[in-house]
């Protein structure tokens, strides 16, 4: 992943790749339908997403979509029958990309403006920050299809706002609106439509700034601050504390601010 832009190479092109700096910004490509996930737009998601970690030059990634949709969900005319066997099929169904959301050590940035409905809900919760514009609206409504969230949303959302608010947009299906969201905490940062991909941009050329391995292991306790104990989230804190001490960025860090320039930090 090099240059100013990596457009999908594919035979048609779904997901789009920009790079500014450190910054890999993925667009969902697919407005007409307003970035419903068909396997074909995760399948490219999942490769993008996946070069993006793997780029040592890349310190930050923000997820974005159209004016209309950051994604309006799965695409439901494009779903097969799928029976107990495919259970087995951990990636299937349009689940790669969460499953290297969940994966991925680089901190990522939802920047959603429109529609975030459904699996786009999911994939916005699966990053580790959401910027939403007034103009955003976010809802699991599987339920009203019969079926219910399936690419973490009924455990990120509880994570996310809480059991009694998760409950309610869960069991109801309702929409709610971009002030709503941030009140309950599902977005960080609200703003207006045309400055939701230029504030989620500077969030991440703020982080990129900072020392790669540090904020990695600060991603990774946070996390698990999610699923350990708290003597256990405690003692991984701890440990990615003392791992950091081992770093090259660290003796940069102190040198810098003992010689009051800016660092240089090399990801070491």
């Amino acid at each position: 992943m090099s240059g100013a832009t990596a457009p999908w190479s594919g035979s048609e092109s779904l997901v789009q790749v920009e790079l500014a700096g450190p910054v890999a910004t993925i667009t969902l490509d697919r407005p007409a339908a307003l970035n419903a996930l068909s396997e074909e737009l995760c399948a490219q998601l999942d490769q993008a997403l996946a070069a993006a970690e793997a780029a040592s030059s890349i310190r930050a990634v923000v997820i974005a979509g159209s004016e209309r949709a950051f994604c309006a969900g799965a695409d439901i005319s494009r779903i097969q029958p799928r029976g107990p066997g495919d259970m087995l099929d951990p990636g299937g169904f349009g689940l790669a990309p969460f499953i290297t959301l969940t994966a991925m050590r680089k901190p990522v940035i939802a920047a959603v403006r429109g529609l975030a409905l459904g699996g786009g809900c999911e994939l916005a919760l699966a990053c580790d920050i959401v910027v939403a514009s007034d103009s955003a609206r976010f809802a699991v409504p599987e339920v009203k299809l019969g079926v219910i969230p399936g690419a973490g949303g009924t455990q990120r959302l509880v994570h996310a706002v809480g059991k009694a608010v998760a409950m309610r947009m869960l069991l109801t299906g309702a929409v709610i609106d971009a002030q709503e969201a941030l009140r309950i905490g599902l977005v960080s940062d609200l703003t207006l439509d045309e400055e939701c991909l230029p504030t989620a941009m500077r969030i991440a050329e703020q982080i990129a700034g900072n020392a790669p391995l540090a904020v990695q292991l600060a991603k990774d306790a946070a996390l698990g601050a999610l699923q350990l104990p708290l003597d256990q989230g405690l003692a991984l804190e701890r440990r990615n504390f003392y791992l950091t001490f081992g770093t090259e960025d660290a003796k940069e860090g102190v040198s810098a601010f003992r010689d009051k320039r800016p660092p240089r930090f090399a990801g070491r």
